[in-house]
């Protein structure tokens, strides 16, 4: 009897920490790259899913996703969400229209308690060459500007984030070096009022199958890169830009940030 009773209070416990506010929650960070399938955890999730609601907000107003466990079909992207069997809420085909600020709200005996935050920001890749297809034909000796940009909420000052939180982009070559202002053949720039750094190359014919390889990290730890890969197209003097492989390290973070920063000098935002 003595058993149950500690387990009854145990559970009021973890109620009232629920409905007060103050189980401790934290906001949780996810990086992927466009293209991707994700998972965003619920951290505050209850023995059973009924009680659970997903609202993402990325504007002014919140949307529902899922209430109640159940997905909200009115919504555009209802087709690619689905709930994990831990509450989780996971996302196909992962797109720059997603990056955002997703809660999972529980409700208890009609009752709000506290949001789980998790903050998803998007790294995408894009080329001055490409067109609405995969593969675009290019000819050796054309100059080709590469667009890598990290969607990421909110976006009132992605200077101060990105200051804040170390995150660091840049592109590496084909050996994993990273690409530097210094180097003469490569254009590099950034703009980190809108977490987007570029390259700029002139295509040789020696370019056939080489990388080039867009990465964002945190605090030293890679998150998500994007690979943009050069092939031969069988005609003479031209390649095909074949657009892009994407790599993402850490899709399920269990702690408050998922972070990005290699290097030093290189194409970061870092002050």
């Amino acid at each position: 009897m003595a058993y149950k009773c500690h387990l009854c209070l145990l559970e009021l416990i973890v109620l009232s920490s629920l409905l007060t506010g103050t189980s401790g929650v934290t906001e949780t960070h996810v990086f992927i790259s466009s293209g991707e399938n994700v998972r965003l955890p619920c951290n505050n999730a209850l023995h059973d899913c009924t009680s659970t609601t997903w609202l993402y907000n990325r504007h002014s107003a919140a949307v529902e996703l899922i209430a109640g466990g159940i997905i909200m079909k009115q919504i555009k992207r209802h087709e690619r969400l689905n709930l994990g069997s831990d509450c989780s809420l996971n996302i196909n085909n992962i797109s720059t229209e997603d990056y955002g600020s997703y809660s999972c709200r529980q409700y208890v005996n009609g009752q709000q308690g506290t949001d789980a935050r998790v903050f998803l920001h998007v790294l995408h890749v894009s080329s001055s060459t490409s067109s609405s297809s995969s593969q675009t034909e290019i000819s050796a000796g054309l100059s080709v500007t590469l667009f890598c940009q990290l969607y990421s909420y909110p976006r009132v000052s992605c200077d101060d984030w990105i200051r804040s939180e170390r995150i660091q982009l840049f592109w590496v070559n084909q050996a994993g070096v990273k690409l530097t202002r210094s180097d003469s053949r490569y254009q590099i720039s950034s703009s980190s009022d809108h977490c987007i750094i570029t390259q700029s190359i002139t295509l040789l014919n020696e370019d056939h199958n080489k990388e080039w390889r867009c990465e964002v990290t945190q605090r030293d730890q890679v998150k998500a890169s994007v690979t943009y890969t050069v092939k031969s197209s069988g005609q003479a003097n031209s390649v095909t830009a074949v657009i892009p492989v994407h790599i993402t390290n850490s899709q399920y973070p269990s702690t408050t940030t998922t972070h990005v920063t290699k290097g030093t000098s290189s194409l970061s935002f870092s002050h």
